[in-house]
């Protein structure tokens, strides 16, 4: 008897064989609260052809969904996309089973998966806009370096407009529907947005290449097919025009006060600017570190035109969920015009200067010194956030109207 777990049928011969991971909550340092799917696929050609494959874990799901299929020993060859561990956790074990003709990568994926499982001389190489026919499918190989990994290729197929595009245009949403349009648009949004802030914020300036590159090409693009979440099959140029706007990162008129506090004195603080900057007509999100995760942070403050940091100071430093939010933050590089620093202590103070340097090297201009004070806010120091919240908000208002003009 044949498992439950059926492939989906994607394409005229390509068919969805990867797995859905309800639980998973956290993906290295991300809160992923819908779960996900690792997606591989599998083109019935004349010889057999498998894209990708899934975590470890979730290898005899795969080999299920295959089984409906083909018999897994009969596939013919095996192309990895990406060498991280979720798309390639169980390569190794599927060579064994398959033994196909030949298992094909990127140059830097061949380097990847020889670290990784001592696979060097199972592999073939392919360059970057190299085309070959196996059996009667054409693929063309387009590598995608740093997208988010450094072996990271699309795999293209000329013939139906059908996009492997690996860990790009993905999201984390463990779902059994497989498309895109069958799933509510405020949560692909969502989802679509939170994975590219998390995942593929720094690499922002590859992204527009990439499409840029991509268009002058002039691929024909029926369907995309990433390595999580759902398929993109209608209205493509929604999702390829969201990545370039995320790319882009033009400021929008938001702010976002973040704030980490011991006894509440940073925090009354952190409201005082919130109301300035709320007073300056922009959208604000006041955000604790203590009651929201970095990786939803991160989300608020992408394409944020101002962020205004505050904390406490303990044994001389700042608060650590403050100071870990901010590690987080200068790895993903957001690109933040204005920003402002605050803080209360108890008799060093050292956190706004530290937050100050962070800010600093993510080049954003501050409005300012840092408004400091010992032990706790009078009213004349909440005066002073409100007010530099409502500088703050009418420069990024400046800066907005002169992007206009």
């Amino acid at each position: 008897m044949k498992s439950f777990y059926k492939p989906v049928q994607v394409s005229e011969n390509i068919y969805w064989v990867g797995a859905v991971d309800w639980n998973i909550r956290d993906f290295h340092g991300y809160t992923t609260g819908r779960g996900t799917t690792y997606n591989a696929y599998i083109i019935m050609g004349e010889k057999p052809i498998l894209v990708d494959t899934v975590k470890a874990p979730f290898k005899a799901e795969m080999l299920s969904r295959i089984s409906h299929l083909v018999d897994p020993r009969d596939i013919s060859y095996i192309i990895s996309n990406h060498a991280e561990v979720d798309h390639s956790g169980c390569l190794r074990e599927i060579i064994e089973v398959a033994k196909p003709d030949q298992v094909f990568t990127s140059t830097r994926g061949a380097k990847a998966l020889e670290e990784l499982f001592g696979l060097g001389k199972q592999l073939t190489a392919v360059k970057d806009s190299q085309s070959m026919t196996l059996g009667n499918v054409t693929l063309t190989f387009l590598e995608t370096r740093m997208l988010h990994w450094p072996d990271s290729m699309f795999t293209y197929l000329p013939a139906s407009g059908f996009l492997f595009s690996q860990d790009a245009f993905g999201m984390h949403l463990a779902s059994l529907e497989r498309f895109a349009d069958e799933i509510d648009e405020a949560i692909l949004t969502e989802e679509a947005r939170r994975y590219y802030a998390n995942i593929i914020l720094p690499y922002s300036p590859l992204v527009l290449n990439l499409i840029d590159r991509v268009q002058k090409m002039g691929l024909d693009l029926k369907i995309i097919a990433p390595d999580h979440g759902p398929i993109w099959r209608k209205n493509l140029g929604n999702i390829v025009g969201q990545y370039v706007r995320w790319a882009e990162q033009k400021p929008e008129p938001r702010a976002v006060v973040l704030f980490g506090s011991m006894w509440g004195a940073t925090e009354q603080m952190a409201r005082a600017f919130g109301e300035g900057l709320a007073a300056a007509n922009l959208k604000v999100k006041v955000i604790s570190v203590n009651a929201s995760h970095r990786s939803d942070i991160i989300l608020e403050i992408h394409q944020a035109g101002a962020l205004a940091v505050g904390s406490s100071t303990l044994n001389g430093q700042a608060l650590p969920a403050v100071a870990d939010v901010l590690n987080y933050i200068k790895g993903l590089k957001p690109l933040i015009p204005l920003g402002a620093v605050f803080g209360a202590y108890g008799w060093s103070g050292e956190a706004a200067s530290q937050i100050e340097e962070v800010l600093r090297g993510l080049k954003i201009e501050l409005a300012g010194e840092s408004i400091r004070v010992k032990n706790w806010p009078g009213s004349n120091i909440l005066v002073d956030c409100y007010q530099r919240g409502l500088l703050l908000g009418a420069k990024l208002n400046e800066k907005l109207a002169g992007k206009v003009a």
